[in-house]
């Protein structure tokens, strides 16, 4: 395992880290809270033996039950061999008395004494206002000087401007981004990476693979791919591309095979700053733009469009409909379209009101491309007869 240093600590962290929130489970169903312990409990202590020191969970991971499992399987001394992260699930709160009620359970259920890092989970901001308004700092400084908490973190989901507000906003120990290949200008993206990194604090990377998305096999891509003198996975592809970075302090993965688990540990161990070409860093920027390329509705994610009058969060079904033909997910994202979008929010709902249409900045068919939307995530059709 190769170990990277972590901001400002007198700590190595190892480059992979495990993300503990989509261990299998016994029913199949991908976060569920019917966790697979025999297997998961494999994997972890797989993964701990060649050099993992770094689990990451949070309080509504397998709803509910990561941390639950985490505090069992790390019983009998593989406690001691790692750092534990977990985050404050601020939005379940309807105040800063419940604080504490919250950390409490989640170190009952950890079974442990103290967290190594703990997070604000999520920034955003209108979050990063509730909390400052709340005073968590003074409430994480009690907890700190109690010994339960060792370092402050927090995740963030939001724009670059606010990411830096957040980051200057506290002497934080690290920072949790969204980062891979196609998210480079997105959310904190690589300048906000960068602005992290050089105020000292350590960064943690999730969603590397785009949520597996950058390991499917996708035809025009693998082609880019076969073009490389070195021969590797699309996954490892976009693994080294952050390890590559300095300022990238640990990559979380939530793996959920063992199979994953064994092929993440051993990129893990040939990772290093600078192990990438320029040659290799343009031929990642190739696959970037093809996938681009790939996309069908080019809507932003602006919002404007909403609240849609039926409740229809468009810039959400978009999203589903390019990433099923950007990435070849087309039943992933269908079973998305059908477990997780309610009947009555999904694409045929559009009432053709056109309010949608008058608002968008990109000008889009708004209705129209809805239609399709509906046709091909509802597998009434494929992407080849929409289009055609």
């Amino acid at each position: 395992m190769q170990y990277r240093s972590f901001g400002k600590l007198d700590w190595k962290v190892s480059a992979l880290g495990f993300g503990c929130m989509r261990f299998p489970t016994t029913d199949g169903t991908r976060g569920g809270a019917s966790i697979d312990k025999a297997e998961a409990s494999r994997m972890l202590y797989y993964a701990i033996e060649n050099g993992v020191n770094y689990l990451d969970t949070a309080y509504p991971y397998h709803r509910q039950q990561s941390e639950v499992f985490l505090g069992e399987a790390l019983k009998g001394g593989w406690r001691e061999k790692v750092r534990l992260a977990t985050k404050m699930p601020h939005w379940l709160m309807s105040g800063p008395d419940q604080f504490d009620t919250f950390f409490n359970e989640q170190l009952q259920k950890l079974q442990t004494e103290y967290v190594d890092f703990y997070l604000l989970h999520g920034l955003d901001k209108n979050s990063w206002q509730k909390l400052q308004q709340w005073n968590v700092f003074t409430w994480v400084e009690k907890r700190i000087a109690e010994g339960r908490i060792r370092y402050l973190g927090f995740s963030f989901h939001d724009d670059l401007d606010t990411f830096k507000k957040i980051v200057d906003g506290y002497d934080w120990t690290f920072c949790q981004i969204q980062h891979n290949y196609m998210d480079i200008e997105e959310q904190a993206g690589t300048a906000g990476l960068r602005y992290a990194a050089s105020k000292g604090l350590a960064v943690v990377i999730m969603e590397p693979l785009l949520g597996g998305k950058l390991a499917a096999t996708q035809p025009e891509v693998q082609a880019i791919w076969d073009t490389a003198p070195v021969r590797r996975s699309p996954a490892e592809w976009a693994l080294q591309w952050l390890w590559n970075q300095p300022e990238v302090s640990v990559v979380l993965s939530g793996m959920s095979t063992m199979q994953q688990v064994q092929e993440n540990i051993a990129a893990a161990d040939r990772s290093r700053v600078g192990l990438l070409t320029a040659d290799e860093i343009a031929l990642v920027d190739r696959v970037r733009e093809t996938y681009r390329k790939l996309c069908l509705v080019a809507c932003t994610g602006c919002q404007y469009c909403q609240p849609c009058p039926n409740e229809i969060n468009i810039p959400l079904l978009f999203e589903l409909y390019n990433s099923g033909h950007m990435y070849g997910v087309l039943e992933e994202v269908r079973r998305a379209y059908r477990d997780w979008i309610p009947p009555e929010k999904r694409a045929d709902q559009c009432a053709h009101c056109h309010e949608c249409e008058d608002k968008c900045p990109q000008h889009l068919p708004v209705c129209d491309l809805l239609e399709k939307v509906d046709l091909v995530l509802s597998g009434s059709k494929t992407y080849a007869e929409v289009l055609a």
